[in-house]
């Protein structure tokens, strides 16, 4: 088996609330070598990481992210990507997945105005027009499908677009599928996997990282 990379799942899901500053610790704790988190955008347009686009079931209250302003929701224990970029401090890698096309501006400049060094970190997103905005704002930044579906139109257009990688579920993989990918010379990020047969079976198949709420699996 190949040494894969430890991604974990809105940091460590299984250990602590996800996408939370103490998740994120949790799998820096851990050893991760890169960290998933999601993003939604505030009232107040601020890239905030939380992943539903309602604040009802990972807080106390009810509503539409876009309806709180970043200090309500910073009270609802959400933090503000900025807050994350500073706690990681490049202390392992990134993976930031946009749920909103809006955000992708929000992001790029954000990333941009801290000088966040880029060579650790991947902008992600199951919506192609978000991927191509990305692309064409700034081609330095490495950029990801994700995908539930269709996976060998999203091999043929990953080379296309030249990403970085495509984070998968790994339902969908197989020998004939990881050898389409391996073609391209594409990365394959596999999601989410927590079963141990599962993880055993992903990295039989020679993925280049394992999202998962149980870093320590891997």
């Amino acid at each position: 088996m190949n040494q894969v990379l430890t991604i974990g799942h809105r940091g460590a899901k299984a250990h602590a609330p996800e996408n939370t500053i103490a998740s994120f610790e949790k799998a820096i704790e851990m050893g991760v070598d890169m960290i998933e988190l999601d993003i939604q955008i505030s009232k107040d347009f601020i890239p905030m990481v939380i992943h539903d686009d309602t604040v009802d079931r990972t807080t106390t209250a009810t509503g539409k992210v876009s309806e709180f302003t970043c200090e309500d929701l910073q009270l609802l224990g959400i933090p503000t990507l900025q807050e994350v970029l500073e706690f990681v401090q490049n202390r392992c890698g990134l993976i930031i997945e946009i749920k909103v096309l809006d955000a992708i501006y929000l992001v790029h400049n954000l990333i941009k105005s801290l000088e966040y060094p880029l060579d650790n970190l991947v902008v992600s997103s199951f919506n192609w027009e978000v991927i191509m905005e990305s692309r064409l704002m700034d081609n330095k930044i490495n950029v990801a499908i994700t995908t539930e579906s269709n996976i060998m139109n999203t091999i043929k257009y990953a080379k296309i677009f030249n990403l970085h990688s495509i984070h998968a579920d790994y339902h969908l993989l197989t020998k004939e599928v990881m050898k389409s990918i391996n073609q391209k010379k594409i990365k394959v990020f596999a999601w989410t996997v927590n079963n141990p047969y599962h993880i055993t079976f992903v990295k039989k198949l020679r993925v280049d990282g394992i999202i998962t709420d149980y870093p320590e699996r891997v």
